[in-house]
């Protein structure tokens, strides 16, 4: 689908794209040198999903906030219902500038610094808290980019989070050649001259493809092949986030880290694509997992893709009942 739908409400829940059982809010925040920026909440409502899962509670014990990756926004409904029947009340994000959030006279995703979003998720939080009080325990779920943005986040704010779940984060620089031969300096460098200047990056389109191949349709607006450009400045916040990471965090509470079972980063298009990550390493990751805190799971699928829960069914069954499992020791 590519027509622009109508933006969410502010201060108020209004219908959302996804459908009977989700609504959407507009969340105002601060201007930057763009002009104006909004955030936007997505929340499921279980009692109003006619495709609600059988089993799912009326009265939740959790509240889990959802917040993509690059090049994405929040299309998932068959992961609320899953959260909804272990339990949690969901909500997704779409950050400032991705998705639902987007407006006209922004750059897409475009930030120089990953703490910008603190104010997108404390937006969200308060939201969250207001609904269903400071008592209700908050999970987070990160992927990709937004796995690498929740570890910063949960690593600066302790005793916020029950438990962090992320989903193939982005927590140290690979994937293709060209990408590892940008260095923090160069990066920060060029940044700092022309923070919007383009990285020409290469992308084969296979991920996007495989997405396609499984059957997920998503807003081409929104997310788009090839992927939007990299820009310097956004390259430089990303490489800072990477060199925290390898410097050691402290999150406090309970990390479960999910990745696909293996990496494939071939050059050319085979149906073994859609049972592996073709976008980072999922090695690189599991020994990055190892430095985000004292308590973290990592657990690999195989078969599952880039973002896990939007694998196989099969894949994503597995990987859907592994973390209610998990939810119920640490939530």
């Amino acid at each position: 689908m590519s027509i622009q739908p109508a933006e969410a409400p502010v201060d108020a829940w209004g219908s959302d794209l996804l459908g009977c059982g989700f609504q959407a809010r507009t969340l105002p925040l601060l201007d930057d040198d763009e002009g104006a920026c909004v955030a936007t909440l997505v929340r499921h409502v279980a009692a109003e999903d006619s495709k609600a899962l059988p089993g799912t509670p009326s009265s939740p014990h959790f509240a889990m906030l959802y917040v993509h990756g690059w090049n994405d926004y929040f299309y998932h409904p068959h992961l609320a219902r899953d959260v909804a029947r272990a339990g949690g009340v969901f909500y997704a994000l779409d950050l400032r500038k991705y998705g639902r959030s987007l407006r006209s006279h922004q750059t897409r995703g475009f930030i120089t610094d990953l703490a910008t979003y603190d104010e997108d998720i404390h937006e969200a939080m308060k939201v969250i808290r207001a609904e269903h009080g400071f008592g209700m325990d908050v999970v987070m779920m990160g992927h990709s980019t937004g796995g690498l943005t929740a570890s910063l986040w949960a690593d600066r704010h302790p005793g916020a989070l029950r438990a962090l779940v992320l989903n193939s984060p982005w927590l140290a620089l690979q994937g293709s050649a060209l990408l590892k031969l940008v260095s923090q300096p160069v990066a920060d460098v060029v940044g700092r001259r022309n923070p919007k200047r383009i990285f020409p990056l290469p992308d084969n389109g296979f991920y996007y493809r495989s997405l396609q191949e499984l059957g997920w349709q998503t807003n081409d607006r929104w997310r788009t092949m090839p992927s939007a450009p990299v820009r310097a400045g956004w390259l430089s916040a990303i490489l800072a986030g990477h060199a925290a990471v390898a410097e050691g965090l402290d999150i406090s509470c309970p990390v479960l880290v999910m990745t696909s079972g293996a990496t494939d980063f071939s050059l050319s298009w085979s149906e073994a694509l859609l049972g592996s990550d073709t976008v980072l390493d999922v090695k690189e990751i599991g020994l990055a997992a190892l430095k985000l805190g004292p308590l973290v799971t990592v657990a690999r699928f195989e078969g599952a893709i880039h973002d896990v829960f939007l694998s196989r069914e099969d894949v994503r069954a597995f990987a859907s009942g592994e973390l209610r499992r998990w939810l119920g020791a640490y939530v």
